[in-house]
């Protein structure tokens, strides 16, 4: 039976027929397999526009079976949300007619926003392909064992990284420090850890409450963060109002040093990285030197990495400061988990982290996951995620790895002296989770215990 139905400016001939959009291109179901069609149709017959735009969305996660479709959306839909979703899960990189399309969206679109959006999807994507270059160019000096070739391209490399990511942090603001010294090696420290935090939220507020109680009946000598220190996007500049309500007087109050690692988020505003760097200088507490370094407190070296994208160059440094340490303790952190029982393992960080770790490293520390784990240790590293500083809670999986995942808000105190190393997961409300100790010369053993459930 053929029916017409008037729909956001377009008419729908048929079920299962097409849809001619006035002045735009036909949009036809035809064009989707069969088991997409009924999904095809709830789009052009939705008259919401933000529930058009997430069907929209979820469709194009079948791209490029749904491209014809998708391309056609785009050409006719009224609805600026409806483009952008569109845009936002299109990939040119292999594929002309997208990116024709897109390029399109950039110089015609009506919505200025959506213009941008399709700009940077194809600036992406042009500097991925140029990067991959870069890669091949690496691998082959690799493969052929010239170092002096591996170093140079590496550092054009790191350069590139920055550029895929649209950031404007300057080369010479990616070099690391010389190692520093918090606390002379004779001496036992104490430390908080928490990860993916800064939001605003009460539960953010609620976790450093918590570390600010802890603060005062056990002190620590200083705190790391785990990356993800800002959402949705990081800091536009060091004079941000938001250093003054969503860190001075949650982190500030607790009276510490407190060293940084860059997060995905980190790295979404363009000026971000740069502005977490800068405000070192003018914080009371807050320091990240480079997005990676290395710095000394007691018996232990710690390493923090940005692994929003591991450089060649990062992976060197980071072998190399392995090698020199002559601390009792080395110890890893960063933002991306390697092993995971929520978000699942990170491929690349498997393939490429893990072997400059292994036998070098006794601790990896993450975030990213939203929840408190332990994973079981490979190649002599332990692996502990400490991502519930205050961000919406993320699901814990069933992990046969898994020692402890517990998807509760809380951070991670370490306590380490010339021959243990102690970590305990506390929650919200200050109650011990979990607790956890390598003792020197155990491997990958140690003892753990529960607390509080």
């Amino acid at each position: 039976m053929r029916f017409t139905l008037i729909v956001f400016g377009v008419v729908l001939l048929g079920a299962g027929s097409s849809l001619q959009s006035d002045g735009g291109p036909e949009i036809s179901l035809a064009t989707l397999p069969l088991e997409l069609r009924e999904r095809g149709q709830a789009v052009l017959g939705q008259r919401d526009p933000e529930k058009r735009a997430r069907l929209a969305a979820n469709l194009a996660t079948r791209e490029p079976a749904a491209r014809d479709f998708l391309l056609a959306l785009l050409e006719s839909d009224p609805a600026p949300g409806v483009r952008s979703a569109v845009v936002d899960r299109l990939s040119p990189r292999t594929d002309p007619a997208v990116r024709q399309a897109l390029e399109r969206r950039v110089a015609t679109d009506p919505d200025v926003q959506v213009s941008l959006l399709a700009f940077e999807q194809l600036r992406i994507q042009q500097a991925r392909h140029l990067a991959q270059l870069l890669h091949e160019r690496l691998e082959r000096a690799r493969a052929g064992g010239d170092r002096a070739a591996l170093l140079r391209l590496a550092a054009e490399q790191e350069r590139w990284a920055s550029v895929v990511r649209g950031s404007m942090l300057p080369s010479f603001m990616q070099v690391p420090p010389a190692p520093f010294v918090l606390k002379p090696v004779a001496e036992p420290i104490r430390l908080l850890a928490f990860g993916d935090f800064g939001t605003g939220s009460r539960d953010q507020k609620r976790v450093a409450a918590a570390m600010q109680r802890f603060q005062r009946r056990t002190p620590a000598d200083f705190a790391i963060t785990l990356g993800d220190n800002f959402y949705v996007t990081g800091r536009a500049s060091p004079t941000d109002p938001r250093w003054r309500t969503q860190w001075e007087p949650l982190y500030g109050a607790l009276g510490l040093q407190i060293y940084a690692t860059l997060g995905n988020h980190d790295w979404d505003w363009v000026d971000g990285p740069a502005a977490e760097i800068l405000y070192s200088n003018l914080g009371s507490s807050w320091r990240l030197p480079a997005p990676y370094y290395t710095f000394t407190a007691g018996p232990a070296q710690f390493f923090a990495l940005d692994t929003d994208e591991v450089s060649e160059a990062q992976l060197q440094w980071l072998r190399s400061a392995l090698e020199k340490s002559q601390a009792q303790w080395k110890i890893v952190f960063g933002h991306h988990p390697i092993y995971s029982a929520g978000y699942g393992d990170r491929a690349a960080l498997v393939e490429q982290l893990l072997p400059v770790l292994a036998g070098r490293a006794d601790v990896y520390l993450a975030g990213h996951d939203h929840n408190l784990q332990h994973l079981r240790p490979d190649h002599g590293v332990h692996f502990f995620i400490s991502g519930g500083g205050g961000a919406r809670l993320r699901p814990v999986t069933p992990d046969p790895r898994a020692l402890f995942a517990r998807s509760t808000h809380g951070f991670a105190v370490i306590a380490v002296d010339a021959r243990r190393l102690e970590i305990q997961f506390h929650d919200a409300e200050l109650v011990l989770l979990y607790r956890y100790t390598l003792a020197v010369g155990s491997g990958s053993g140690g003892s753990r215990s529960r607390q509080g459930g």
